[in-house]
């Protein structure tokens, strides 16, 4: 089964509703990079009509989740994978609709080429940022995301 938006967003739906109602989805993926767009709404907002933080980090985690997730997938092995560590950075207040962009698929091939290989446990820290609609960045987010073979 290809991933697709279409099935990242039922995903959302099943498996992570609170970032599915929030507004969080999917909108580009391919083997180098995924987007992903929330708009600021009432129910996403903070006291200072702004985006809450932990919905801009959801938005963000997907996009690296989901390359990690089409690239296991790509190599027919059972990795298993897992945050271990973020951090962000605010820039600005995030109003409007926020399109958070991760371009390192290139990177998440060597990691999990090495896993393979080694089969010893590989960390990656991934990075995604936020753009408001006139293209100035609100926030990043970096993930320390831990692959390993499953036995």
């Amino acid at each position: 089964m290809k991933i697709s938006t279409t099935k990242l967003n039922l995903f959302l739906l099943f498996k992570l509703p609170a970032a599915f109602f929030t507004g969080v989805r999917a909108t580009y993926i391919d083997n180098k990079t995924c987007e992903v767009k929330v708009k600021h709404r009432w129910v996403n907002q903070n006291p200072f009509k702004s985006m809450f933080w932990a919905v801009q980090g959801m938005a963000a985690e997907l996009t690296t989740g989901a390359l990690m997730l089409m690239k296991i997938k790509a190599s027919g092995e059972s990795i298993s994978m897992l945050v271990t560590n973020n951090k962000g950075h605010f820039k600005k207040k995030a109003l409007g609709r926020i399109t958070f962009v991760c371009q390192q698929g290139d990177v998440i091939d060597a990691v999990i080429k090495k896993a393979i290989e080694t089969g010893e446990g590989q960390t990656i820290w991934l990075h995604a940022k936020g753009f408001d609609a006139s293209g100035d960045e609100v926030s990043d987010f970096s993930f320390e995301w831990t692959l390993k073979m499953r036995t």
